[in-house]
């Protein structure tokens, strides 16, 4: 009878003991809850301070404008502001600046305009020849401000 005993063999179980597994996911998730609300959820950064003050200068600056729709406007010196397509706003400014070399060049957009074509104005004043180019901006209304 003994020998049936030691020639009996138990079988292998061939499953995974997962009751350790669920032990540590419940400290972790104890963890997780209890330190998830301490979190500083904001970065504190320190932005750049600007003190950009307007241009002063003696000559009227040549002025290009792009629309809403993407349209350029030009303004020499004191004229009026006129229509103007790509090809004759390299040819205008491009003889202006080489006439007045200080003069000022500024590109103003609208602020609904695409980027893109405010971009492409730079692009051409630099085909143009313009050494310089600054950007126009709004002061912001001190009701208005955020």
């Amino acid at each position: 009878m003994q020998n049936l005993r030691t020639r009996k063999r138990r079988k292998l179980k061939a499953e995974i003991n997962v009751v350790p597994y669920i032990d540590v996911m419940l400290v972790l998730l104890i963890i997780f809850m209890v330190t998830a609300p301490l979190l500083n959820l904001g970065v504190d950064i320190q932005l750049p301070q600007s003190a950009a003050k307007s241009i002063q200068n003696d000559k009227e600056p040549v002025v290009i404008s792009v629309d809403q729709e993407g349209a350029y406007f030009l303004t020499l010196g004191a004229a009026k502001r006129d229509p103007i397509d790509s090809e004759a706003l390299v040819k205008k400014v491009s003889a202006f600046v080489r006439e007045n070399p200080q003069v000022p060049v500024l590109v103003a957009g609208d602020q609904r305009a695409d980027y893109g074509k405010i971009y492409q104005a730079m692009v051409l004043l630099q085909s143009a020849g313009v050494p310089k180019v600054g950007l126009m901006s709004q002061p912001l209304q001190a009701s208005g401000a955020r």
